[in-house]
């Protein structure tokens, strides 16, 4: 099973499992993605809100790191992740 065993086997509920695998397979070599949470809903089939809730999960557990993005005008832009 390699890299994801850990995650396999943990008590992270299947949303949270998806979504991790998800965004890792969109890190780049330093672990980080920024991928918003409607792309993520959007191509894993998944209600924003369950996308929310996994990566609170993931946080949670210590697998994932989350630092809002800003645009230059003030506004929000997608997350940055950090994959643990």
């Amino acid at each position: 099973m390699g890299y994801f065993t850990s995650v396999y086997t943990s008590e992270l509920p299947h949303r949270a499992r998806t979504v991790y695998m998800y965004l890792h397979d969109r890190t780049d070599k330093d672990g980080k993605c920024y991928p918003a949470n409607g792309t993520i809903a959007r191509e894993l089939k998944l209600s924003r809100s369950t996308v929310k809730r996994a990566i609170a999960d993931l946080e949670k557990s210590g697998r994932l790191r989350k630092e809002q993005r800003w645009r230059e005008n003030g506004g929000k832009s997608s997350n940055l992740y950090y994959i643990q």
